[in-house]
C-alpha cells in the first residue's frame, strides 16, 4: 500500500486551543518573544520538543499501576534495568530523572576545569554541563555536517581527524571521555553511521580514552543505518543497536526521547570506578541507585517504551512523518537541512532570512512568526542558543537552525499539514522578519529564559 498510516489506534484525546492571529501577536509579546516561555494553553501545535512529549501506549498507562515504590531494591528498577540491558549489554545501569541529571553525575565524577570533551556536536544541555564544571565542550563535526544544502547519507558523523588532531594537541590525561550524540541533535538531526561508530572507537582504544554516546535517539539513529549503510539492510533494528552499543564504554541517555516515557534517563557503563563515583554522586544529587529521582512507575514505563522504540513499523512511521513534512516545505521553496531528520525537521535559517545577521537572530525571529501565523511553536537553534562574544567580537555557530521538533505519536498528518502551511506562509512574507535583540540573559543555557525584542 502507498499510504504511510499511523501504526495506533487513539483511544483518548486532549483538547487543543485554537487562537486568533490577534491574541497570538499579545501572548508571544508577554512572552517577551521568546516561545520557552509561552503557557501550553496558549499553543496549538507544540513543536518545541521531543523530549518527554510522548504519547505513551496503553500497556505503558496500564504499568503505571504495577509500579513497586519501595526506596531501595523496586522490582520496577531491575524491569527497568533488565530492558536496558537486553539493547546495550552495559554492566552498570544507572537511572536519572532526565538526561541533563546523567550528564551532571556523569561530568561531576569524570570532569574538572582542565578537561577538554570532544563530541560530534555537544547538545546545550551536554555543554551546559561540561562548562558548569569548568571543562571545555569541542565540537568535531564532519564539514559536510555543517552544510544544511549538502545531501549525504550520514551527516551526523564525527570528523576522526579532528579527533585525533584535538587528542595529540591536549593530550590523553586532559580529555576523560569522547562522546558521540546520535542522532547529531544540534547537527541537523543527523544519523552516525555504524563506520563512523567503529572508527571513532579504534582511535579511543588507540589512546586509551573512554568513549560514550550521549543515545537519546538510539534507535532512530539505528534506522537510519539499516535503511542507508551497506550491509545492513536485512540486519534487524535492535541487531543494530546492539552492534552500536558494543563499540562504546558507556552512555547517557534522556529517557524522554527513545525511552517513549515522558520522564527518565540514565548512565550506563562498564568501567567500574567511573560507576562507583557516579552512583555516589547520583544518591547526594538525585535518589538511591535503584530510582535515581524517578518514580518507580516511570520506571514501569520506561521497560516498556524501550521495547516498544525497536519496532520498525514504528520507526518506519515516524521517520516517513518527518520526510512527508519536509517534501511539502522545500517544494515550496522552505530551506531545510537535508536529508531530513526522524525525530525533527531544521530550518535554515541564514537562507530563509539571509536580511538578518546572525547576531540579530535571524532563527529567532523566523521561530516568533511561526507562532505568530498558525499558533506553533519551535525552536531556535542558532545564535540565540550557541552565539558569544569573545574580546568585543561576536562569534556566530556553524549554523543558524530553527527546529521543528515532532512528539512521538502525538500528532497526525492533518496536524503536519497545518504545520507546512504555517512555516510556507512565514517563508513567503520573509522580507518582513525583523532583526531582534536579547534585553536579559542568564549565565548558562540563555535560551531557557531569554527575554527578547525587535531592533
Amino acid at each position: 500500500m502507498k499510504t504511510q498510516i499511523e501504526p495506533f489506534k487513539i483511544k483518548t484525546i486532549e483538547h487543543i486551543n485554537i487562537t486568533t492571529a490577534e491574541e497570538r501577536e499579545k501572548y508571544i509579546k508577554e512572552a517577551y518573544y521568546n516561545p520557552f516561555s509561552l503557557r501550553s494553553d496558549k499553543i496549538t501545535i507544540d513543536l518545541l520538543t521531543d523530549s518527554g512529549t510522548t504519547a505513551m501506549s496503553s500497556k505503558q498507562w496500564a504499568a503505571l499501576l504495577d509500579g513497586d515504590e519501595a526506596y531501595a531494591g523496586s522490582i520496577s528498577y531491575y524491569k527497568f534495568e533488565d530492558a536496558i540491558r537486553n539493547i546495550t549489554g552495559f554492566k552498570h545501569i544507572i537511572p536519572t530523572h532526565q538526561g541533563r541529571a546523567a550528564e551532571k553525575v556523569l561530568f561531576s565524577a569524570i570532569a574538572n576545569k582542565n578537561s577538554i570533551i570532544p563530541n560530534n556536536t555537544h547538545f546545550d544541555t551536554t555543554r551546559g554541563n561540561i562548562e558548569f564544571v569548568g571543562a571545555t565542550a569541542l565540537d568535531l563535526p564532519t564539514e559536510e555536517g555543517t552544510k544544511p544544502e549538502v545531501i549525504a547519507d550520514f551527516k551526523g558523523n564525527m570528523d576522526l581527524n579532528s579527533l585525533e588532531d584535538t587528542i595529540k594537541k591536549y593530550g590523553t590525561e586532559r580529555i576523560p571521555v569522547v562522546m558521540l550524540t546520535i542522532t547529531n541533535n544540534s547537527g541537523g538531526g543527523q544519523p552516525v553511521s555504524m563506520e563512523n561508530i567503529r572508527e571513532t572507537s579504534k582511535i579511543c582504544k588507540k589512546y586509551g580514552i573512554p568513549f560514550f554516546f550521549d543515545c537519546c535517539r538510539f534507535a532512530e539513529n539505528a534506522y537510519f543505518i539499516k535503511l542507508r549503510e551497506k550491509g545492513y539492510a536485512d540486519k534487524s533494528v535492535i541487531d543494530i543497536c546492539r552492534e552500536m552499543f558494543q563499540y562504546v564504554d558507556g552512555a547517557t541517555m534522556s529517557a524522554k526521547k527513545d525511552g517513549m516515557a515522558n520522564s527518565g534517563g540514565f548512565i550506563a557503563t562498564n568501567i567500574d570506578d567511573v560507576a562507583e563515583v557516579c552512583k555516589t554522586n547520583l544518591i547526594v544529587m538525585e535518589g538511591f541507585v535503584t530510582y535515581g529521582g524517578l518514580t518507580r512507575r516511570d520506571l514501569e514505563a520506561l521497560a516498556i517504551g524501550f521495547n516498544e522504540v525497536v519496532d520498525e513499523n514504528y520507526l518506519r512511521y515516524r521517520i516517513n512523518q518527518s520526510t512527508d513534512l519536509a517534501k511539502q516545505l522545500t517544494d515550496n521553496g522552505v530551506p531545510l537541512v537535508l536529508p531530513a531528520g526522524a525525530h525533527a525537521l531544521y530550518i535554515d535559517a541564514k537562507r530563509f532570512a539571509p536580511h538578518i545577521k546572525p547576531e540579530h537572530f535571524p532563527g529567532q525571529s523566523i521561530a516568533v512568526d511561526i507562532y505568530k501565523v498558525g499558533g506553533i511553536r519551535t525552536c531556535e537553534i542558532g545564535s540565540i542558543m550557541f552565539g558569544r562574544y569573545e574580546n568585543g567580537k561576536y562569534v556566530a555557530p556553524q549554523m543558524e537552525l530553527v527546529r521543528l521538533a515532532i512528539p512521538r505519536r502525538v500528532y497526525t498528518k492533518s496536524h503536519l499539514d497545518y504545520v507546512a502551511e504555517a512555516v510556507i506562509e512565514v517563508y513567503n512574507n520573509r522580507e518582513k522578519l525583523c532583526p531582534m535583540k536579547i534585553t536579559y540573559q542568564a549565565k548558562f543555557l540563555r535560551h531557557f529564559t531569554c527575554k527578547c525584542d525587535y531592533l
